[in-house]
């Protein structure tokens, strides 16, 4: 292969990294905006069931003929005995084309509030430190959120108790406004993967999320992680 055409080939590889980093390909780019408002139950380890108020907005690049991605959401809630409201929050981020997470769980023990949530695709897992288990965990504390990790997550939460897919299409569902527990977990069975099935503890055999390729983000790209050239075409691109 003569140096020019493994030049071409080599920037034809990188835009369509940059092409996937923004969701979109060459029948792309429509922009969308679209909300939905509702309340789930999430049921706690002893019974008791808290009422999320759940936010979707979607925002973002995307095919034509297929909606946004969910771009802004959040979860609202009060924490039991103490009433305090708390909101947990995913914004649109540039990088991943979209918001970040698909919350699973939300559980508080003690005054403690903790959501559990997937990766949004491959370029948000690969955001987040390509996790195993794919989760990335939040707990409240001192009136912030901070990431924590996985042995940190109480053992009695061991089932999610958010709808997980789609949630704004499940909210139609929903009885006066509300998604009750046992809806929610209907609506969860048809997973078919384990780490959506229950909150897993260990780690998998394979990559937490195997077909998505480890890729990291410079200069407004996703590249492999020992793309040199791909690195010197962003250099030359973002000077």
């Amino acid at each position: 292969m003569s140096n020019n055409n493994w030049v071409t080939k080599h920037i034809t590889r990188l835009v369509l990294l940059m092409m996937i980093g923004v969701g979109m390909d060459a029948n792309a780019g429509l922009f969308g905006i679209g909300g939905a408002s509702w309340k789930e139950e999430a049921l706690q380890p002893d019974g008791q069931k808290i009422m999320v108020e759940r936010n979707v907005v979607r925002k973002g690049n995307h095919e034509i003929g297929q909606r946004p991605p969910i771009g802004n959401q959040s979860l609202t809630f009060s924490i039991p005995n103490t009433g305090e409201r708390v909101t947990w929050e995913d914004s649109y981020s540039e990088d991943v084309g979209g918001g970040n997470f698909n919350p699973m769980l939300l559980g508080v023990q003690k005054n403690t509030a903790y959501v559990l949530a997937s990766p949004a695709g491959c370029l948000s897992y690969n955001k987040w430190g390509r996790p195993n288990p794919p989760y990335v965990i939040f707990k409240y504390e001192a009136k912030q959120w901070q990431r924590i990790q996985l042995q940190e997550l109480p053992a009695e939460f061991k089932s999610p108790n958010l709808v997980i897919s789609s949630p704004d299409d499940a909210a139609e569902e929903a009885t006066h406004g509300i998604l009750m527990a046992d809806k929610i977990s209907e609506l969860n069975t048809g997973f078919q993967q384990p780490v959506y099935m229950s909150i897993l503890r260990e780690p998998l055999a394979a990559s937490g999320q195997g077909s998505c390729p480890e890729l990291v983000y410079y200069k407004g790209a996703w590249i492999g992680p020992g793309d040199s050239i791909g690195k010197r075409m962003m250099d030359r691109i973002k000077k």
